[in-house]
Order: structure tokens, then C-alpha cells, then sequence
């Protein structure tokens, strides 16, 4: 599947979660849904990813951990907070050139309409 037809799924299928769930509920709970959703599509999905470091010549885990990765291809951080920052930003980008992923999707459930709170963002 192309990649911004992908994103266009995988937000679909976050809607469909928002829509059951509404705000208010833990992150985890919106990640566990959402990789419910992902995969019952037959996509190719991973929880909490380990996203180790490459220093020098060594892969260092840290603790970095991707929420979602679909098909290889998207990466995707799930929040639950009043008001997404740069910081959230910030994490998803560092995310991608880590793991040399092209695309993400940073979504933050705690809001009345998720669309509004969705941001894709492209490691180019």
C-alpha cells in the first residue's frame, strides 16, 4: 500500500477509535485500541517498538520506544494530553531519522474532534 494511502487508513481507523472511546483515557488505552483496529485490517502493526541508538559503531537501547509502527512504513506517537507542544514534535522527528522511517502521524486523543489534532509528518 502506498504510503499516503496508508496514513489515510490509519486515521481513519484512529477516528473510528475516538469515535467508540471519546477523550479522556489514557494513551495505552488509545494505543491497544488503535492496534486492535490496525491489525483486524490485516495491516502488518507493532506496539512499543524498541528504538535503539546508533552511536559511533554501537546500538545503544535507551528507551526509546515507537507506540505504533504500521508496515514498516509509519510511525505513529499517540498522546492524551490537553494541547499537543513542539516537544511532541520534536519526538516524532527525532523518531524518523532514528529509525529511517519516511512518515508520521502524531495524534492527540484528548480532544472532542481528532481530525483537528492530527499532524503527519515526513522525514525528508
Amino acid at each position: 500500500m502506498e504510503t499516503n494511502d496508508l496514513t489515510k487508513t490509519i486515521i481513519g481507523a484512529a477516528i473510528e477509535v475516538h469515535r467508540t472511546l471519546g477523550p479522556g483515557l489514557l494513551e495505552s488505552t488509545y494505543e491497544a485500541c488503535l492496534f486492535y483496529e490496525l491489525d483486524q485490517m490485516g495491516l502488518c502493526v507493532e506496539r512499543q517498538v524498541e528504538l535503539p541508538v546508533k552511536y559511533k559503531k554501537v546500538s545503544l537501547n535507551v528507551g526509546y520506544k515507537i507506540d505504533l509502527l504500521v508496515e514498516n512504513q509509519v510511525i505513529i506517537e499517540l498522546k492524551s494530553v490537553k494541547e499537543l507542544l513542539p516537544v511532541h514534535t520534536a519526538q516524532i522527528i527525532t523518531y524518523l531519522k532514528i529509525s529511517n522511517t519516511s512518515k508520521g502521524l502524531l495524534m492527540n486523543f484528548n480532544v472532542s474532534k481528532l481530525i483537528d489534532r492530527v499532524k503527519r509528518i515526513s522525514n525528508d
